[in-house]
């Protein structure tokens, strides 16, 4: 895996970003969406592979994307190995 510096920061990220709007309770926003075991199957990929970025928002699937997220992370790593970006703009 290839990493960058965020910014002036100072915290290094994985070039690779995995995007959480497929995470989350299927039919809150999208039928298509990779429940609570698949999500933890995916992040725990991620992360075997290095990558220590993943973006989400407080929207996607009704909030469950950022739970399903935070859950997968606090099994398989600890919270100062990844940066999370989210947005909080909708609801």
């Amino acid at each position: 895996m290839q990493y960058t510096q965020l910014g002036e920061t100072g915290i290094n990220i994985s070039k690779i970003c995995v995007g959480c709007m497929s995470f989350g309770k299927p039919g809150t926003m999208h039928d298509w969406t990779l429940d609570e075991e698949g999500t933890d199957t995916v992040v725990a990929h991620a992360l075997d592979l290095g990558i220590t970025f993943f973006d989400t928002a407080n929207d996607y699937s009704a909030g469950t994307s950022e739970d399903y997220l935070g859950k997968a992370l606090r099994r398989h790593t600890g919270r100062d190995q990844v940066v999370i970006a989210s947005k909080v703009y909708f609801k």
